[in-house]
């Protein structure tokens, strides 16, 4: 998608209509204090979700510091500068380019630092909802617990045309955040058997949560 005004300027734009339009949703948060208590014990965790459901999650983020892998697309430019304009830091690379280093970099950021992964497994050009080998490869570098999420929304506007319908919830709408158990990677090495074995294990856990 062309974008045919300055990026910093419509980011600037979508941060404040953000902000104000969350205002307006009412928020119910499921299994919320599992992931609050493994980040107060100091463990390394990725949160995983589908990438149709993004929109409403930040608003929730209160004390987690986030690290976010965004693709290096001129879509992805302007979700990235809106993430760091709420207080995220973004690693710019996807499945087509750059992935594995920017892997490497929201790795290193959470050994260094008490940040918490997000990864859309499914983004950033699907298939919808079928879950992408980075998250597992990810937690797996850094010895991180995986955290599914799902998020449902009484009124949405669904972008059918997407691939990934995405959506964004209606003012006044009800949103159900559930945050999954956090769980470790089985042990083994990081080969095709294990990523698939793994990458389906979490397509099947978040699925199974909404």
């Amino acid at each position: 998608m062309k974008i045919p005004l300055p990026i910093p300027l419509i980011s600037s734009a979508i941060y404040y209509v953000y902000k104000v339009w969350c205002k307006t949703l009412r928020f119910e948060e499921v299994g919320r204090e599992k992931l609050d208590e493994q980040w107060d014990n100091g463990t390394p965790m990725v949160t995983c979700l589908w990438h149709d459901e993004l929109f409403p999650l930040m608003h929730v983020r209160r004390q987690l510091q986030i690290i976010a892998v965004v693709s290096q697309s001129s879509d992805g430019e302007l979700l990235a500068q809106v993430l760091e304009k709420l207080g995220l830091l973004t690693s710019r690379g996807s499945s087509s380019r750059g992935g594995v280093k920017a892997l490497l970099r929201v790795a290193r950021t959470m050994k260094n630092s008490h940040y918490l992964g997000c990864i859309t497994v499914d983004g950033p050009r699907g298939p919808r909802h079928q879950a992408k080998e980075g998250a597992v490869f990810l937690a797996h570098r850094s010895k991180a617990k995986l955290v599914p999420i799902r998020i449902g929304m009484s009124k949405s506007y669904s972008f059918q045309k997407a691939w990934d319908k995405f959506q964004i919830p209606l003012p006044f709408s009800k949103v159900k955040i559930i945050f999954g158990e956090p769980y470790s990677l089985e042990e083994g090495d990081l080969d095709d058997v294990y990523l698939e074995k793994e990458r389906l294990r979490l397509e099947n856990k978040l699925k199974e949560l909404l």
